[in-house]
């Protein structure tokens, strides 16, 4: 009889429970499937109701050396220029963090960005890496990692996330032992943000454009690791049985099935900053139009924005406004505690179901609700003058350049002018954002299946 694969998942935040761990991927698999993490009790609990989990391992603390830290950064300062200055694309350097506190991380990044300047050259850049990766070797946590996995014995070491800060120590101490080990690309703007800080044996990525642009910036690694799977985190649109029922679902939170839906989904504060603003814009221009009447917005925050800096828009607009929180849970101030519930996925999915158009600032929600056919209103416009921060720079992202052409989206460009684009999107809800999608993520009805067979 044949022995079944080992694999050991290493998922460090709560995006990668839910694309991975409540998608298709482990279910129907002859693989036996133990988890490497940092979770709490309810955690591991509810992820267990969704697959079957033979073991569970509790990676130990880890403590970054100075040296460790200062390659980390020192490799991720030049890359950052590297790649701002291959592209073209001066909003690359928002990624690279500039308003340090305390003297001593002043000083120490100081340190980093001259170390920076003189280093030049994909060589040099390779001799760094090589550097960071025995640095890792003479860490503590390098010899309790390969303890653990030479107790554990996996097949395959597979890590949700390419930035974790452990990520990097257990896929070295995996490698050095033979294990096979692959990541994932966490999202589509991740590859030009240079935080690609462990080295794989394969990299899972969404599209045929994620790998050319992997290629560009990540020269040294061999196309044959570059696996296109597509991500599993859409699929989840594909299952009816993850539609509420309408009646369930507008009676929950208290919605008019006689009036249209316009969703208005927050990013996080870093992103978009003035999001309490845009949303009272949006009830404002609705509210000054009489289409109160016809309309009811939906508002969901990002998960992890449990900030309260909407409060005072929800109490003006109590009769317009419907906070639809995402459910996550934060029963714990530990980052490895946030994760979603499976309740969550059926919410999202319902409300891209029924509502009718979604509003936000450049984000993915875009994709959610285009995987219904239904418009995305992308704000365009600077509520206030803020030397640091505009959407301007938003949109000159470098993931933004795969968009095909301006019409993927509605543009709300002026802060007079949601009604009538709210009222022409509804009118003309077919856009062009399909065909963006189909550049971003590929595969799309087999991601799971893709990443299952990668993994064995």
């Amino acid at each position: 009889m044949k022995t079944p694969k080992q694999i050991l998942v290493f998922t460090p935040d709560g995006t990668g429970i839910k694309n991975y761990l409540y998608s298709s991927v482990f279910k129907n698999t002859d693989a036996e499937i133990s988890l490497f993490h940092n979770f709490d009790e309810d955690t591991l609990s509810q992820i267990s109701t969704n697959i079957a989990i033979r073991n569970t391992y509790e990676i130990p603390s880890y403590s970054e050396s100075i040296r460790e830290k200062f390659l980390r950064e020192l490799i991720h300062a030049v890359r950052i220029r590297e790649n701002a200055k291959r592209e073209k694309n001066p909003t690359i350097f928002a990624f690279r963090k500039k308003n340090h506190k305390g003297w001593k991380l002043k000083l120490f990044f100081s340190l980093v960005n001259l170390r920076a300047k003189f280093v030049r050259g994909e060589r040099s850049l390779q001799k760094l890496e090589t550097k960071y990766e025995k640095a890792l070797t003479k860490n503590d946590f390098y010899a309790s990692i390969r303890k653990l996995l030479n107790d554990i014995q996996p097949d395959t070491v597979f890590c949700t996330h390419q930035r974790a800060l452990k990520a990097p120590t257990v896929f070295k101490a995996a490698r050095d032992m033979g294990v096979k080990t692959v990541t994932v690309i966490y999202s589509w703007d991740n590859i030009p943000k240079a935080r690609l800080a462990l080295r794989a044996d394969s990299y899972l990525l969404w599209s045929d454009y994620m790998k050319e642009e992997t290629q560009r910036f990540y020269p040294e690694l061999p196309e044959e690791q570059l696996l296109v799977t597509g991500t599993p985190q859409f699929e989840f649109y594909n299952d009816p049985t993850n539609i509420i029922p309408k009646e369930e679902f507008y009676g929950r939170y208290g919605l008019d099935p006689s009036k249209k839906i316009v969703c208005f989904s927050g990013d996080d504060v870093k992103t978009s900053p003035y999001d309490p603003y845009y949303l009272r814009d949006l009830a404002e221009g609705i509210t000054k139009a009489g289409m109160e009447g016809n309309y009811q917005i939906v508002f969901r925050r990002c998960p992890v924005d449990v900030s309260g800096r909407y409060d005072w828009v929800l109490k003006e607009y109590p009769d317009l406004i419907v906070d639809m929180p995402p459910l996550w849970n934060f029963n714990s101030a530990i980052w490895t505690a946030i994760y979603p519930q499976y309740d969550d996925v059926k919410l999202l999915v319902s409300l891209a179901y029924y509502g009718d158009i979604v509003i936000n600032v450049g984000s993915t929600m875009a994709f959610d609700f285009g995987m219904f056919q239904k418009p995305c209103i992308y704000i365009n416009y600077d509520h206030v003058s803020d030397p640091n921060w505009s959407v301007d720079t938003i949109y000159n992202y470098q993931h933004f350049r795969s968009m095909p052409h301006k019409k993927a989206v509605y543009w709300w460009n002026e802060r007079s002018e949601i009604a009538g684009i709210i009222q022409e999107a509804l009118d003309h809800p077919k856009t062009r954002i399909e065909e963006w999608f189909g550049i971003v993520v590929n595969h799309n009805d087999s991601a799971s299946e893709n990443v299952k067979k990668a993994l064995l």
